[in-house]
């Protein structure tokens, strides 16, 4: 089971039971987030929740979805100074982009805390290590392959996120001579049906493949599709986020092809969130700005323990 000291190690979990003394109360807070239809940000829309009641039972919590419109993230900002909010929360539509209005924000006496990606001029973020789940993602493929095959790394976006979980798998592959690289520059655009295109051409171009890393879960279930298309088999797909659709998949005798996602953790990225937040409203500067959280591997072996996404997490 995914419990929290797993994923962020006691001392980080000490902290989140250990309120500052004589702490300025959180009354309220504003959450800005991509979608509330992707799972991930309820999620973390839950753990914000969860963390504020405990700071404070009666804090008044308004969190809304910018659907990937950053006008609408700055207005929505622009609300949260109006209502008088002590913290905000938000998943940066453009990480440099809404520098303007997290400044805006600051100045107005608020805490701005960035949650999954990093902001410009955010007092804290808090992520998941992507360097590492991209590392942990592909050692399972190099020790599967007994560090010998034809691999693909299947690129997406160029953000940070995705940025850092190829190069944690780059690092892997590149200390494993019987590892040949066939394509890492591909971009699947982060979606299921991006996943399905571009691995409709490697299926094509390549008569070999070992194994595919994908860059989340969405790409590896549409790569698995296109495998499934083409009847290829054989083929090992490991993927990171531990998404709702990847524990079905790896549940799923009939998709034996994806076999490990690299989980992300959004209700407890959340929390110590909010977490850092209260600290620094209380005058308590953070060791770091930037709080990167470990992740952990989710296999066909393990899925039966794992504390996911959509599970009951506020307890």
């Amino acid at each position: 089971m995914l419990k929290m000291t797993t994923l962020a190690g006691a001392a980080m979990a000490l902290a989140l039971t250990t309120a500052p003394s004589s702490a300025k109360e959180l009354k309220s807070i504003g959450v800005s987030l991509g979608s509330m239809g992707n799972p991930f940000f309820v999620a973390l829309s839950k753990g914000a929740e969860f963390e504020a009641k405990k700071t404070n039972p009666n804090v008044k919590i308004t969190t809304v979805g910018f659907e990937y419109d950053l006008g609408k993230q700055v207005t929505q900002i622009d609300n949260f100074i109006a209502a008088g909010v002590d913290l905000i929360l938000l998943n940066p539509g453009d990480p440099k982009a809404i520098g303007p209005a997290i400044k805006k924000a600051q100045a107005a006496g608020i805490v701005v805390v960035a949650v999954d990606t990093a902001a410009d001029g955010a007092d804290a973020t808090v992520t998941t290590n992507n360097v590492q789940a991209g590392e942990i993602s592909c050692q399972y493929i190099v020790d599967k392959l007994g560090g010998k095959g034809d691999v693909i790394i299947e690129n997406g976006p160029q953000v940070s996120a995705v940025i850092d979980r190829v190069t944690g798998c780059k690092n892997v592959f590149a200390k494993n001579a019987g590892i040949k690289v066939l394509s890492s520059d591909q971009d699947a655009k982060g979606s299921r049906e991006g996943g399905l295109t571009v691995a409709q051409g490697y299926l094509t171009r390549f008569s070999k493949i070992d194994a595919i890393f994908a860059i989340n879960d969405p790409q590896a279930i549409g790569t698995d599709l296109a495998a499934r298309q083409q009847n290829r088999s054989g083929i090992i797909i490991t993927a990171v986020d531990g998404a709702p659709d990847i524990e079905a998949s790896l549940k799923d005798p009939a998709s034996p092809q994806i076999q490990a996602s690299a989980s992300q953790d959004p209700f407890f990225m959340a929390r110590r969130a909010v977490q850092l937040g209260v600290g620094i409203l209380n005058g308590q500067k953070p060791a770091s700005t930037v709080e990167l959280l470990p992740s952990k591997l989710v296999t066909r072996d393990n899925i039966k323990d794992y504390k996911g996404w959509t599970s009951d997490r506020s307890q």
